[in-house]
């Protein structure tokens, strides 16, 4: 192991023992019973019965900064999906399947009910538990319209009433960290491909389209892409937190704190928009209301903004940020851009790989040196700005679940058997995101046969050649009937949408049963099913595609097809080739060798001699 690797590993392990530890402390007394007994003293002063905590920031984001993580502050509870509901009797956690040991590890169980969350609605559990004609305080600025619409449609008939409040958690938390001031920085015309002013200019168009007078961008991915511009507010995601009004005619208005913007990029943005500091937020909602029209993303604008519409005699109009779409198609210097950064990423992958075949025969490996190896080979690109996500580093029984997240008490030696590796990396040029699952020893009967029949979804489709208005949910099929045809299957929907040095997780465009959007050229989408035998094994092989037009003599219609963006081998050893029919043995030979052409100028003559072989021709 080279050194770089071994100071990586040494920091991994350091900055995970710290993490589990305060996660730790977290449940075991600072969270809990004496802080939901200082919220509950808050409860007649407000005039409400309970209170109601996501896990969410004002701009509903994956990632959220420190100073918004009020769910894990009251209950200990660290995940990235939860909610806690608060009564003067009772209390419940809610959580989804992925967390129902950690759940159960990081808070008094004394104190938060365990619910199994979409099983049971925050709704139907209000309804049951709260007293009739209750009143629940909530913050306006961390609910959409959309969810307090399904909470008071749930308890109608308990005639319980939401009510919106100053958040008492904030003034309780009282070493609560400062808001982020993470410097903005400008996104190159030359990876942007198209300047702010034009992409303002489509806006516009499209508000005027839809009847809409003007739009609040609240999504903070939106305001990246419509300003060219990025930010280091929260983790993984290179965002600005801030917000954008944006009228049919006229200058927009940029909400940024001053504090981020250094005094060149200042007095670019000031050419564009109008600038004003997030606190003006209400200000300039109210002032550009009466009267109007004002498009709300129903998915990422706060109650609040509905509110201030309307106290100021405006309408508001919730439906989808018209930004997107735009954002969703990729354009060409985009396109070129992640083009770039996949074959820098696969070059860093390959590296990994090759190092990884060479030492988990030994046997001290761990899940963390996985980690940390595949994190040091990224940054020795010299290009990696940060990770696009947590990497999931599973061995055997971890690898079954799909969003393991390795810590120090639960890291595990890789041993005989299958290790899943899911990663990714953020470039100025593009976002990257990758999977692959590696047989450690000699695999069984039952892993090739479940690896093949994932990767036969995964090759049907990279394979697929589609109609122009086809949605994910018409593709998702092709991902999973090698699976349905031996009685298997996986929970997770087939993929999910990237952005373009942006999110690893981007909408509206997705492979899933619930994917309703049509794929247009320039959209780029994962492509990665899986198989998950609890606690034995786990499988997922992921690349990244993109959507491309496609020309078929005699076609008489406009016809779609994908481009792979990802090149890392697929590992031969888990393969059954009796299960793969010729074609699918002709993709991943043409598969493969391209890989090899492609990143064999870019890696050492050690690793180029192990690429050599790792792709050879099945």
């Amino acid at each position: 192991m080279c050194l770089a690797v071994v100071a990586t590993k040494i920091t991994f392990q350091r900055m995970f023992t710290a993490k589990f530890q305060t996660f730790s402390d977290s449940a075991n007394g600072t969270a809990g019973p004496a802080r939901v007994a200082a919220l509950r003293a808050q409860f007649s002063p407000l005039g409400i019965d309970g209170f109601i905590v996501p896990r969410a920031d004002e701009h509903q984001g994956e990632y959220v900064p420190a100073c918004d993580e009020r769910l894990a502050w009251l209950t200990g509870f660290t995940g990235s999906a939860g909610l806690a509901i608060v009564l003067k009797d009772r209390a419940a956690l809610f959580a989804d399947g992925r967390y129902t040991v950690q759940a159960a590890a990081q808070t008094d169980p004394a104190t938060f009910e365990q619910v199994p969350w979409p099983s049971v609605s925050p709704g139907q559990w209000l309804a049951e538990a709260a007293p009739g004609h209750s009143r629940i305080g909530y913050d306006a600025a961390l609910h959409t319209p959309g969810e307090i619409a399904r909470l008071e449609a749930a308890t109608k008939r308990q005639g319980i009433t939401f009510v919106p409040v100053e958040n008492p958690i904030d003034a309780l938390w009282r070493d609560r960290p400062a808001a982020p001031t993470g410097k903005i920085v400008a996104h190159p015309l030359s990876l942007a491909g198209e300047s702010s002013r034009d992409k303002l200019a489509r806006v516009r168009a499209a508000l005027d389209k839809d009847g809409a007078d003007a739009l609040i961008v609240s999504d903070p991915h939106a305001l990246a892409w419509l300003f060219n511009i990025r930010g280091s507010d929260v983790q993984y995601t290179p965002l600005p937190l801030g917000y954008a009004l944006v009228p049919r005619e006229g200058l927009p208005t940029l909400l940024l704190a001053p504090e981020k913007l250094g005094a060149a990029l200042g007095e670019s943005l000031a050419k564009q928009a109008n600038l004003a500091t997030p606190e003006a937020l209400e200000q300039a909602v109210k002032a550009a209301a009466p009267g109007r029209r004002i498009r709300l993303d129903a998915a990422s604008a706060g109650i609040r903004l509905k509110r201030w519409i309307e106290q100021a005699g405006g309408t508001a109009d919730l439906g989808t940020d018209p930004i997107a779409l735009m954002k969703a198609a990729k354009n060409a210097a985009e396109q070129a851009g992640t083009r770039a950064a996949h074959l820098r990423d696969g070059a860093a992958m390959t590296n990994f790989l090759a190092w990884f075949d060479k030492e988990a025969p030994g046997g001290k490996l761990t899940e963390i040196d996985a980690v940390a190896a595949l994190e040091t080979f990224r940054r020795a690109t010299g290009k990696l700005k940060n990770l696009s996500f947590p990497t999931i580093s599973g061995a055997n029984a971890h690898a079954a679940l799909p969003h393991y997240r390795v810590s120090a008490a639960s890291n595990a030696p890789i041993r005989h058997g299958i290790f899943l590796i899911d990663s990714g990396g953020q470039y100025q040029d593009g976002t990257t995101d990758i999977t692959r699952t590696i047989a450690v020893g000699t695999p069984t009967k039952e892993m090739k046969d479940r690896n093949t029949r994932v990767l036969k979804g995964m090759i049907a489709i990279s394979r697929a050649v589609f109609p122009k208005g086809t949605s994910g949910a018409q593709l998702d099929t092709l991902a999973r009937h090698a699976l349905w045809q031996a009685g298997l299957d996986f929970e997770h929907g087939t993929g999910h949408g990237v952005g373009s040095y942006l999110s690893v997780h981007e909408g509206p465009q997705r492979i899933s049963k619930l994917g309703t959007t049509p794929l247009e050229p320039g959209m780029i989408l994962s492509n990665e099913p899986g198989y998950y035998k609890e606690g034995a094994f786990g499988i997922r092989i992921e690349n990244l595609v993109m959507v491309e037009p496609r020309t078929i003599p005699g076609a008489e219609r406009t016809m779609y097809g994908f481009e792979t963006l990802t090149f890392a081998p697929i590992d031969q050893r888990l393969i059954d080739r009796t299960l793969l029919d010729a074609g699918e043995i002709a993709w991943l030979d043409a598969y493969h060798k391209s890989v090899r052409a492609k990143l064999s100028p870019l890696v050492d003559n050690a690793t180029k001699a192990w690429l050599k072989a790792a792709t050879a021709a099945l």
